[in-house]
């Protein structure tokens, strides 16, 4: 059994501690809003926060969130009345979709640790997004 704090609430899971947190909060808790893209800690989609940190949840194992306080997409708000997350529909920044809820979390990240600024725009690996295509040389 795995005690942890996810949103704000406690819970206790009951998942092999190896289990990468990324599944553990889609298929044990039924939190869908952080998404699997590569699996490697590469693109960004499943960004969540831990302590108050940007984390990759695909490579992370249960094991390390012990006691400790996890925010999804979903714990931002519910209402969608997050600063970022009004922002995001206002300006209509969504392409397709998948990968916004992992931006959305490592932009909000920085209001906490304004240093972690060099975090943001690198590894939100959105292939829709001419910035990010632009910054990796894609399209060369």
């Amino acid at each position: 059994m795995t005690p942890f704090f996810l949103n704000g609430e406690s819970v206790t899971v009951d998942d092999d501690p190896s289990t990468p947190l990324l599944w553990v909060i889609r298929d044990s808790l039924g939190l869908t809003g952080t998404k699997f893209g590569c699996g490697m800690a590469l693109c960004g989609a499943c960004t969540v926060h831990l302590d108050g940190h940007a984390m990759r949840s695909c490579v992370a194992p249960l094991s390390r969130v012990a006691g400790k306080q996890v925010t999804t997409i979903e714990g931002l708000s519910s209402d969608l009345s997050h600063p970022l997350q009004r922002a995001w529909i206002e300006i209509d920044v969504p392409q397709c979709g998948y990968c916004q809820s992992g931006q959305i979390m490592s932009a909000a990240v920085l209001s906490l640790w304004p240093s972690e600024c060099d975090f943001c725009g690198h590894g939100q690996a959105c292939t829709t997004s001419p910035h990010t295509r632009e910054r990796s040389g894609w399209w060369k």
